[in-house]
């Protein structure tokens, strides 16, 4: 079988973005399963080389044809900026660099709606440097979602054990209570449902979902969400033929969710750190980000740009490794 062609972006140059893709690329496990095509600078991704000590070569492309089955001693480079030295000093960000970054994540997502590209992986962004640039976007998922026009989309981190989605994302925690409506909750249900079957190998997974107040609101003593929005969002995904429990306090459930095998396929928290910081403490190098409901297919490390280690060859690609892995095995499934 034809391997599929993944659009790997760069991310911020003066992150380590450039490097855990030449890592990730070093190893034949990965171009067993893909052909790369990266989008980004030849200054950055040619740094990225010499950190890493690699014998890849760099090849200019001018198309996704050109990217195909090319040697695996080779990186394909889908040339998107031509950024100066001073643009990707390691550890800084820039608003040129912030403006090539939105780029190629546009570029990427471009190729996979035409159909150009099977699926697109994502390296680490600064937000600080995409909004220097006018990008005003709170990530990678809102930007996608944008660009795919798309409002019924999840993001979900993920690891071989553990999968939580989100039922708000990078918001202020003082906003998360009023963002829990039964809709939203319903919506995050029924798309991770959806998303998370081709992972799991499971056409009907198993949806664990979490209260947002501690022990699930104690009967409306610490909150009423769970009373006026998750449980009947809860219900309504059952009468659909889901198979969802909850909802669960936070609190006690990741110790069981941890356990193997796993008693479910996925989580759906209602913010940002309730999911996360279990599924970091649990596969912190392995684990990678999906966004779930768009038409396209997105995966991403998950974690950011970690300019401390920027220049050193020393960032772990496990990450970078495990997305492109992802994506090519959600490529294939269609």
């Amino acid at each position: 079988m034809k391997k599929p062609l993944i659009a790997i972006t760069m991310g911020d140059p003066c992150g380590v973005g450039p490097e855990v893709i030449v890592a990730a690329l070093t190893d034949p496990a990965i171009r067993a399963v893909c052909s790369p095509l990266v989008l980004g600078d030849q200054r950055a991704m040619g740094r990225a080389l010499t950190s890493c000590n690699s014998s890849l070569k760099l090849v200019v492309v001018s198309s996704t044809a050109e990217a195909a089955d090319l040697p695996d001693d080779v990186i394909p480079l889908l040339q998107l900026s031509s950024l100066a030295e001073t643009d990707i000093a390691y550890g800084k960000p820039s608003e040129l660099a912030g403006d090539a970054v939105y780029r190629y994540i546009r570029r990427a997502a471009e190729l996979c709606l035409t159909g150009e590209v099977a699926a697109m992986a994502t390296a680490p962004i600064s937000k600080e440097a995409m909004h220097k640039a006018g990008h005003h976007y709170p990530g990678h998922t809102e930007l996608l979602a944008e660009l795919c026009r798309c409002d019924q989309f999840v993001m979900m981190l993920a690891g071989d054990v553990l999968r939580v989605a989100l039922v708000t994302i990078h918001e202020a925690i003082g906003h998360v209570p009023s963002l829990i409506s039964t809709e939203q909750v319903l919506k995050t249900i029924r798309v991770t449902a959806t998303g998370v079957a081709p992972l799991c190998g499971n056409g009907s997974p198993r949806i664990a979902v979490l209260a947002l107040n501690p022990h699930c609101g104690e009967g409306g003593m610490f909150g009423t969400e769970e009373q006026e929005s998750i449980i009947p969002a809860i219900t309504a995904a059952k009468s659909e033929g889901l198979d969802v429990a909850g909802p669960f306090s936070a609190d006690t459930f990741f110790h069981f969710a941890v356990q193997e095998p796993a008693p479910y396929d996925a989580v759906v928290a209602m913010y940002h750190d309730q999911g996360l910081i279990p599924l970091k403490m649990r596969h912190f190098d392995d684990g990678i980000n999906i966004t779930l409901g768009l038409p396209i297919i997105r995966t991403s490390v998950d974690h950011g740009t970690a300019y401390n280690l920027a220049g050193t060859g020393t960032a772990s690609p496990t990450s970078m490794k495990a997305s492109i892995r992802i994506a090519a095995k959600l490529a294939a499934a269609r």
